[in-house]
């Protein structure tokens, strides 16, 4: 798209914005309404693109997109009125007489860069939130899966007028041409990398940005965790989408006295969960060759004890399990983001501590433990964005709580109340009454003025 193609689309949406329509509670339900018709409509398309660009089932479409998608608007149709009313502050006795409230008001123009493994759920749910919060929306989706861009395009385009929400298609120049542009926030889902840049971007211009990253998220599996339970969520919550989910399980560690125990069900897991990889019709593909070839390189032969196969030319990648992985291992190097679980052994749940908090904090954590100490220990101490106690993942798909990361995983939350707030500046103001006016503010002052400041003041 023309550079000045985008000035125009990003004028109209700053000229609608300013002409106060986006206000009205009832104009963002009505719209969140038409989107939520529009993204039903698109169903069996959207599964078709979701296929044709990450080769994901029509049942895991619909689990970890559309249907999270249309949950996340139903919340907000349901609390946008009361979300957006004035709320009520308490009045210091120094301000009588007067009314405090905090006034919701929309940021402005919203600019939202989405990435390629959840195409559809990262490009409309924090656009979803923003038009809850009544500011209009430029999408940018990710070149990588354009098939998926493309209907999220067109879904767009259906639903709403452009001076309201658009799309932008295309790829890197275009996101370079977006981030010249002066936005009122920022929100970015993609590499760390690439979050840096957004943030070098935004600063020319002061711009507030929400930042979700990744992260190597660990998994710790206690002695006394169910190991059958936790071998099959850790599975479910690591190969799903191939791997290539930003809060999937990177690596586990396993206290040494299950861990023969953890490694046999693991694999028990993995054989009746997806089979053989490539007979499988549900399980899906690496989105491109670059990332094929990343995760082969960090897959050690000597340290498989199942799967490692690879065929290229599908772009599949088994579901892979490594054993006696350490520290210096280089697939614990980076984020894995595919389909290899690395299992590091532990005898001591104080050093597994030390580890985590001696690298980047990760976007997620997961501890499987019957002790509810133990699990209560992990959370009290390690910093991470969010988590789960003998499950995975499963945490993001809860609008009654944010979803973020923290310090190099991420900045900001959404989702839900999360969410209104991200894309919300809460305008405190004071409403002070004219029938009264005491004088002990003004000068000249005198010492008895001075006692009745320090008792109001108390």
């Amino acid at each position: 798209m023309e550079r000045d193609e985008l000035r125009r689309i990003v004028g109209k949406q700053r000229a609608f914005f300013a002409s106060g329509a986006t206000l009205d509670p009832d104009y963002r339900t009505d719209a969140l309404f038409k989107l939520r018709q529009t993204i039903v409509r698109y169903q069996s398309e959207i599964a078709e693109c979701l296929k044709q660009d990450l080769g994901k089932s029509e049942m895991e479409s619909y689990m970890c997109e559309t249907g999270m998608l249309l949950s996340e608007i139903d919340w907000q149709i349901r609390h946008v009125d009361k979300l957006a009313r004035n709320q009520k502050k308490r009045t210091p006795l120094a301000q009588f007489a007067s009314r405090t409230y905090v006034h919701p008001e929309p940021l402005g123009n919203v600019l939202i860069m989405s990435p390629w493994n959840y195409p559809v759920l990262l490009s409309l749910e924090p656009a979803v939130d923003a038009i809850a919060a009544g500011n209009t929306v430029v999408i940018k989706p990710s070149a990588y899966s354009p098939a998926t861009s493309n209907i999220v395009a067109e879904i767009v385009r259906a639903a709403l007028p452009e001076a309201y929400a658009a799309v932008v298609t295309g790829g890197r120049e275009e996101n370079t041409a977006l981030l010249e542009e002066k936005w009122d926030k920022i929100f970015f889902t993609g590499s760390k990398a690439v979050g840096r840049t957004v943030l070098e971007k935004a600063a020319k211009h002061l711009t507030p940005c929400t930042l979700e990253l990744g992260g190597k998220s660990p998994v710790i599996v206690d002695q006394d965790a169910k190991i059958e339970v936790a071998a099959r969520r850790i599975v479910f919550g690591k190969f799903l989408n191939c791997g290539q989910t930003c809060v999937a399980p990177d690596y586990v560690f396993v206290h040494k006295a299950v861990k023969e125990a953890f490694l046999e069900a693991v694999i028990r897991q993995t054989k009746g969960q997806f089979g053989d990889y490539l007979d499988n019709k549900d399980y899906g593909k690496i989105i491109n060759e670059k990332h094929f070839d990343r995760i082969a390189s960090l897959i050690d032969p000597a340290k498989t004890v199942y799967g490692g196969r690879l065929d290229k030319d599908l772009l599949k990648i088994e579901p892979t399990i490594l054993t006696d992985v350490t520290p210096d291992d280089a697939v614990m190097q980076q984020e894995i983001f595919g389909p290899v679980l690395p299992i590091l052994e532990y005898e001591y749940a104080l050093d597994v501590i030390n580890y985590i908090e001696g690298n980047e904090k990760p976007l997620a954590l997961y501890v499987f433990t019957e002790n509810s100490g133990f699990a209560r220990y992990f959370v009290d101490h390690v910093r991470y964005g969010g988590g789960c106690v003998n499950d995975v993942i499963i945490h993001l798909a809860n609008s009654s709580m944010g979803f973020g990361g923290v310090g190099e995983s991420g900045m900001g939350s959404y989702h839900g109340k999360a969410g209104f707030d991200c894309f919300t500046h809460e305008k405190g103001i004071v409403d002070k009454k004219t029938w009264l006016d005491l004088g002990m503010r003004y000068q000249p002052y005198s010492e008895r003025m001075e006692k009745l400041v320090k008792l109001f003041l108390r």
